[in-house]
């Protein structure tokens, strides 16, 4: 049996940012991209060292900071009317945010939804033994259970994995709060258009720029 958490951040009592917070009806219906990239930005910036990510007090986290933050990711991860519903819009947008910051880092590759629930299980597993979340898109599903995940990005930040268990659990984070969910149930979606997995890696070794101050 094995149970692996990362770390998180709260904002008074909300467990990671909340797309209700945001401005703008688009940004609140559609910002689920944004606020993936910033909660990631703010996952590296907390408990992996990288400065240059987060424009604001890392030491003093406040919601009028967060939605601040979430409206200027706009600029790369927008709503449109589809939705940023393909793994390398997130990947190509949250990439042109890292440049803009003078980031190099991190890197991010795609695993498609389509790949077996094993190997998604695999991947998974290794992305967070490494200690990294993993920003997960879900598009349409049959199963009504996982509604609140249709169209919608979100990270993983954790497992459970029980002895002699096939399935996989894991911590989805979504709207200020986390689910543990069966993966496999996640998904099979039982539908033809797939999301999937980014994928993090970040190269410690390299020498960051900074723009700004981080606190």
């Amino acid at each position: 049996m094995a149970r692996v958490e990362l770390e998180h951040f709260t904002i008074g009592n909300s467990y990671g940012g909340n797309q209700d917070w945001f401005r703008t009806f688009m940004m609140r219906i559609g910002g689920c991209a944004a606020e993936t990239a910033c909660d990631s930005s703010l996952y590296f910036t907390l408990h992996r060292g990288l400065d240059g990510v987060y424009p604001f007090d890392k030491r003093k986290l406040t919601k009028a900071d967060y939605v601040a933050f979430a409206h200027r990711m706009e600029q790369y991860l927008w709503p449109r009317m589809s939705g940023v519903n393909r793994l390398e819009l997130f990947i190509d947008g949250y990439a042109k945010y890292l440049k803009d910051c003078g980031v190099e880092a991190l890197r991010m590759t795609a695993f498609d939804g389509s790949e077996p629930y094993e190997k998604a299980a695999e991947v998974l597993r290794r992305q967070i033994d490494a200690g990294y979340p993993v920003p997960t898109l879900i598009l349409n599903h049959r199963d009504k259970a996982m509604k609140d995940y249709v169209w919608h990005w979100f990270l993983i930040n954790g497992y459970d994995q029980k002895e002699d268990a096939d399935d996989l659990l894991v911590k989805a984070v979504s709207y200020s709060e986390f689910q543990w969910l069966s993966l496999q149930r996640l998904w099979n979606t039982g539908r033809d258009v797939k999301g999937g997995f980014v994928l993090y890696k970040l190269n410690e070794n390299k020498e960051e720029r900074h723009n700004g101050d981080n606190g």
